[in-house]
Formats: structure tokens, C-alpha cells, sequence
């Protein structure tokens, strides 16, 4: 029986009235990701740069995820072509590469996705998810409509080369990462330094300029809609670790600090 195909994170910021609000699943708990599924967000990111994850989590988390009206998008460790091969036939639709410097990384990434004449994707459709084994009709032929992929500007060389990483034909979004971005700056650890955020919003200006959408990451709510405000499209709000962490905190803290043995 023929398999409709789903949609992508491209399609959904394509017919967003709104920024995209998403968080990260880092845990590498299929469990966490289900949970994180049905809170309501419009997507959710599966870390594979600094989480647990390898090919059999990132698996069970899409599987876990996938009767939630929730995009998930997977972010691979690096632009190792291989890797982007084996997560996307994993099913992943929509791909986050980190740390692309420049518009000849951007093609590499691009090609390292998209089959043959697009690209140089490995052909292995009829032993994969991500055609459900041959059942969505027309996998191959209709291959670019399956896969988004979105790059990651998180150095201030990246950020001086936004506007031609977003000119290349390909890279369905741009997204800022502040804290390596504070980082390259020499500003460890400072992510809302103003000189990052003014880094971040030339980023946004230069990519949107280039017709392409344009995500930040932003724990703080107030920085969130600063940038949301700015021209962001789609944001990274939380992380599953983190609420976790400050909610078991906040249980110490009004269970355990006043009282004695």
C-alpha cells in the first residue's frame, strides 16, 4: 500500500503565520522525546552533536515521535557525508549540519543529501525508513521534496559568510548558534553579550536578505522574542536535560533547604 510522503521543517516554516517554536531532546530517551512530542511545540530537535545519540536512539526517538503533530529534525555530529546518509535513511526529513563556515561547505552538505544529479546521497531506499521500504511511492524520482536541510552559522567567520552560505542552492534554513558563536568571539560563555547579539541579528538580517529562513537558538524568553521580533522563524526555546534539571532544582530547593536531618 502506497505511503503518502510527510511533510518537512521547510514546508512548515513555509506556511507558518508565526516562528516555529522548538526544543531540543538530548536525553537520548525515546521516552523524553515522546513526552517532549505531545507538549504542544511545532518541532524538536535530536541531537547527535552533544547528546548520547547514535543511530539506533535517533531511530527509536523518530519512531517515538511520529504520531505527534511535531517536527522533528535531527542534528547530525558534523557534515560527514556518511553520517547525513545513514540519518536520513533513518527517516529523518529535515537534517541540522553544525558548524558550516562558508558557502563551499554549505554545497558539500547539500550534495551529501540530495541523490543523484543533486547531489551523491547513497541509493539504498528499498532497505530504508525513510521510503518505508518502498512503500511511499516515487521515493527517488521526488527525493528533493523528502529531505530538508538546514545549516548551522555559529563562528563569527560563518556569521561574516551568512549571506552567501543562504545563497546556496539547497540550504533550506540558516540557524544562529549563539554560544559557539560567544565562543569564536572570544566571549566563552556569554551568549547575550551584546556584541553576540548584535552578531546574531547581522546573521538574521544578511540571511533573511537572501530569502531563506532564518532560526536562533534562545533559552531566555525575553532574548527569544528579541530575536523572534528581529526576523527569526523558527526558535529553540528549551531543552528536554535542562527543564528536567532546573525542575528537580527548584524541588530541592523548596523540599530540602529549610529543613534538617
Amino acid at each position: 500500500m502506497p505511503i503518502p510522503v510527510t511533510s518537512t521543517l521547510r514546508d512548515r516554516l513555509a506556511a507558518a503565520a508565526r516562528p516555529l517554536a522548538g526544543m531540543w531532546v538530548c536525553s537520548g530517551s525515546s521516552l523524553v522525546a515522546e513526552i517532549c512530542a505531545g507538549g504542544g511545540l511545532d518541532w524538536l530537535l535530536i541531537d547527535m552533536e552533544h547528546a548520547p545519540n547514535g543511530l539506533e536512539s535517533v531511530l527509536a526517538q523518530l519512531q517515538a515521535v511520529a504520531a505527534y503533530p511535531v517536527e522533528p529534525v535531527v542534528r547530525v555530529p558534523g557534515d560527514d557525508p556518511v553520517v547525513v546518509k545513514q540519518v536520513l535513511d533513518l527517516g529523518a526529513r529535515t537534517i541540522l549540519v553544525p558548524m558550516v563556515n562558508s558557502a563551499a561547505q554549505a554545497r558539500e552538505v547539500v550534495a551529501a543529501a540530495h541523490y543523484p544529479p543533486l547531489g551523491r546521497r547513497g541509493v539504498g531506499s528499498a532497505l530504508s525508513r525513510s521510503a518505508r521500504w518502498n512503500r511511499i511511492e516515487d521515493y527517488l524520482t521526488g527525493a528533493a521534496d523528502h529531505v530538508s536541510v538546514l545549516v548551522q552559522v555559529e563562528t563569527a567567520e560563518a556569521v561574516a559568510a551568512a549571506a552567501d552560505i543562504a545563497a546556496v542552492n539547497g540550504v533550506d534554513g540558516v540557524f544562529v548558534g549563539p554560544s559557539d558563536l560567544a565562543a569564536s568571539m572570544g566571549l566563552l560563555g556569554q551568549p547575550t553579550h551584546p556584541e553576540v547579539t548584535a552578531a546574531v541579528r547581522s546573521a538574521i538580517a544578511d540571511v533573511r536578505a537572501a530569502g531563506v529562513p532564518v532560526g536562533v537558538n534562545a533559552f531566555d524568553p525575553a532574548v527569544a522574542d528579541a530575536y523572534a521580533e528581529a526576523g527569526a522563524s523558527f526558535l529553540l526555546v528549551g531543552a528536554d536535560v535542562t527543564v528536567l534539571a532546573r525542575a528537580a532544582e527548584s524541588l530541592a530547593a523548596r523540599f530540602t533547604a529549610h529543613r534538617t536531618a
